[in-house]
């Protein structure tokens, strides 16, 4: 690993405030800031347990297990020189999963969706479907980290998972598109479900406090396009980002998105329509976040891009130069924040993911 010039940071002092408001354009602050997704506990825990000299901790099914682990999460993101922490938990949706053995991480397993068979495939699945109950799911964490950050570290939040996602899991993407030609009022149905339950996810998040805005996630498309038509997603998936970002305005919060793939049949929905303050996920083999930005950064915040195949393979002098580049480009033109192109899955070195964050942190705009 080469040698760290800031990290980790001793003294973090941490300014939500002037996140938001540089991401929103209010000001134009004298560095890029960080911004990050997801960082996965398999490049969390060296860090923590090796940098930062703190025991990890699980999330466990006991409170004391749940707070120690909370308790490194917010050192965690501090420490790492972030303005806030950013969590997601979602309703326990039954969907269809295939796992196998994660070998990138230490231990455990990876899972990923079967696009082939969903838990919903008819009107009668549908109608004895175990939907969730909102007043049943534990909003602990939620506000156990938004009450206890430190001054000036704000809480970024949202519901794990979207409504297209959740939808294409639940009826499993190969369902969802024959549904959508053979019964596609059982695809709105579905869709309806689900948004309506986020909807009320959302509205026990957004009295919190310290939060500082809604960041979710809702991957939409892949390397050429749209993983459904831009037609169904304007009338099953888009009405309800809408209604969130209607929700997160009203409380006077930014409403940021993530979601992978090619989106250019539906960014101007988004914009214009839907209301997005901020996109996230970028990838250099679709469209480079310095040509994103070129076409909407007046606009809407831009976040993240250092792209997931430099953070895997490439050196950490790569990763340095790759960053250092996106701050002297997209940082000097305004409005946006340095990170991953998606996010720090468990095949990122830990060691160029902190090169990502020591450069960051050592170039001003």
């Amino acid at each position: 690993m080469s040698a760290l010039r800031l990290l980790p940071l001793g003294t973090p002092r941490p300014d939500a405030r002037r996140f938001i408001d540089g991401l929103m354009g209010r000001i134009r602050p004298d560095r890029t800031p960080l911004v990050e997704y997801l960082v996965d506990a398999a490049v969390m825990k060296p860090i923590l347990t090796g940098l930062l000299g703190r025991r990890w901790a699980d999330y466990g099914s006991d409170r004391e297990a749940q707070k120690a682990y909370l308790d490194n999460f917010i050192v965690f993101w501090s420490r790492m020189g972030y303005d806030f922490v950013r969590f997601e938990q979602g309703l326990p949706f039954l969907e269809g999963r295939l796992e196998g053995a994660d070998r990138t991480a230490a231990a455990g397993t990876r899972a990923w969706a079967d696009e082939h068979r969903g838990a919903i495939g008819s009107w009668a699945d549908f109608e004895r479907y175990p939907w969730p109950r909102i007043e049943e799911f534990d909003f602990f964490p939620f506000e156990y980290l938004a009450s206890h950050l430190p001054e000036g570290l704000g809480f970024i939040t949202c519901h794990a998972g979207g409504v297209f996602e959740h939808m294409s899991w639940i009826l499993s993407l190969e369902g969802m598109s024959f549904a959508l030609a053979d019964d596609p009022a059982l695809v709105q149905s579905t869709a309806d479900r689900i948004g309506g339950l986020l909807l009320h996810f959302y509205e026990h998040l957004l009295d919190l406090p310290n939060l500082i805005a809604v960041f979710p996630g809702d991957d939409m498309g892949f390397k050429t396009g749209p993983l459904i038509s831009p037609s169904h997603l304007k009338t099953l998936v888009l009405p309800w980002h809408k209604k969130y970002a209607a929700l997160a305005h009203r409380h006077g919060l930014p409403y940021f998105l993530h979601s992978c793939g090619n989106l250019a049949a539906i960014m101007p929905d988004l914009v214009e329509d839907v209301g997005i303050d901020g996109k996230h996920s970028y990838e250099d083999a679709i469209l480079p976040v310095e040509d994103f930005q070129s076409r909407w950064g007046s606009r809407i915040a831009v976040l993240g891009g250092v792209d997931i195949n430099i953070l895997s393979k490439g050196t950490e002098d790569e990763v340095r130069g790759r960053t250092r580049q996106l701050i002297e480009t997209c940082g000097a033109r305004g409005r946006y924040a340095v990170g991953s192109g998606n996010s720090i899955p468990s095949y990122i070195p830990p060691a160029n993911y902190l090169a990502m964050l020591d450069e960051a942190l050592d170039v001003r705009v």
